[in-house]
């Protein structure tokens, strides 16, 4: 009961806050962003809350993929120990670790290592940030308002208890379940099925033995990947910090799912879901993509992307994709910036970058 009374307190500060954002110009918003594609929905969030005539400061490393200029925000950018180049090298192993081959039993553990890929380049981010004194001083004089950050990089997190400001949490959700953790909802084993487990919320018994020991696991990968941020921040902040309950203090949640496409569970009030921010409406196609449209014939346009984060993938697998995509009768159009694959069929159009939105309101898409 304590605890749902908490939640609703965290809930009423946040909408609260939010609500001022809505009517009063003038706020200063501190942004610590997940730079990749974390970043572009959070980016679509800045920006509104820039046209309502809020000031806004997004906290950018010297070398990063997505965080470029803009003029709905200014960035504070602070010094990071790495090229562009080695940055570019860590994505895309990241994105190649992604097709490695895996069992069922060491799905978990080879998620985990394919994460911590990129956590290793984002705890020197962090790293680098915290450490940073005359950006530290900048943040102290600047008396902002609140705070908007990802926290699955607890970064902000940290700078959001040295600061002493209200935060405001966006993210699509993380393999261990840490919306439901950090919110303290109920997460009952019996009807929740945990990542990986393939499970339905119409588990037999074994299989809600099995969800049990996925949730044994799930927490023990969490404490792994967090116990580094968790001494920084302990370094930091100069005193013990337990990095869970540091998280607990965010006064709202807002995630980047809908409710109706998820299994049924509890949810606390401060976890407002806000599935589908970054559709718009779309816009005409250009003369490239609406010539592919209009060659299509009756059987139309397929779009296939892995995503702003996936470049790159092994050959095998992208003869594999490209023989399975050649297949179909559609016209495909893969966006994908490696090497042309040699079996690529004639079906299947490459390019370096979509017009995703625009595409998905042709009549002719499958």
């Amino acid at each position: 009961m304590s605890g749902l009374l908490q939640a609703s307190q965290r809930a009423s500060v946040g909408l609260y806050l939010l609500a001022l954002w809505g009517v009063v110009g003038g706020e200063k918003l501190l942004v610590v962003p997940v730079d990749g594609s974390h970043w572009l929905s959070m980016k679509v969030i800045v920006e509104l809350l820039s046209e309502r005539g809020h000031d806004i400061v997004v906290l950018v490393p010297e070398v990063s993929l997505l965080l470029g200029e803009s003029r709905y925000y200014s960035r504070r950018t602070y010094p990071v120990p790495y090229t562009q180049e080695e940055l570019n090298d860590q994505f895309r192993s990241f994105g190649r670790s992604h097709f490695a081959e895996s069992s069922y039993l060491s799905s978990p553990l080879t998620k985990y290592r394919n994460i911590k890929i990129v956590t290793d380049m984002y705890f020197t981010i962090c790293e680098s940030l915290l450490k940073h004194s005359e950006t530290l001083r900048f943040l102290r004089k600047s008396k902002f308002d609140a705070l908007f950050t990802d926290p699955a990089i607890p970064c902000g997190v940290i700078l959001s208890d040295y600061l002493g400001l209200p935060s405001v949490y966006l993210f699509r959700g993380f393999p261990a379940g840490l919306e439901q953790a950090i919110s303290s909802s109920p997460r009952p084993l019996s009807y929740i099925p945990r990542p990986f487990t393939q499970f339905s919320d119409q588990m037999t018994f074994s299989q809600r033995v099995t969800n049990f020991f996925a949730t044994l696991l799930a927490t023990a990968l969490l404490y792994l990947y967090n116990l580094r941020f968790q001494n920084l921040a302990s370094e930091f902040l100069k005193r013990d910090v337990d990095l869970a309950t540091l998280c607990q203090k965010g006064s709202l949640l807002l995630l980047r799912y809908d409710f109706v496409f998820e299994y049924p569970r509890p949810v606390m009030p401060n976890m407002v879901f806000i599935g589908g921010i970054n559709c718009k409406k779309g816009g005409l196609l250009a003369q490239e993509f609406q010539a592919y449209v209009n060659a299509s014939g009756e059987h139309g346009v397929v779009v296939f992307s892995l995503g702003s984060m996936v470049s790159e993938i092994p050959e095998k697998k992208a003869m594999e994709i490209a023989d399975a995509l050649g297949r179909i009768p559609q016209t495909v159009l893969w966006r994908y910036t490696g090497p042309r694959p040699s079996n690529l069929a004639k079906n299947t159009k490459l390019v370096k970058w979509l017009p995703q939105n625009d595409l998905l309101v042709s009549l002719r898409l499958c």
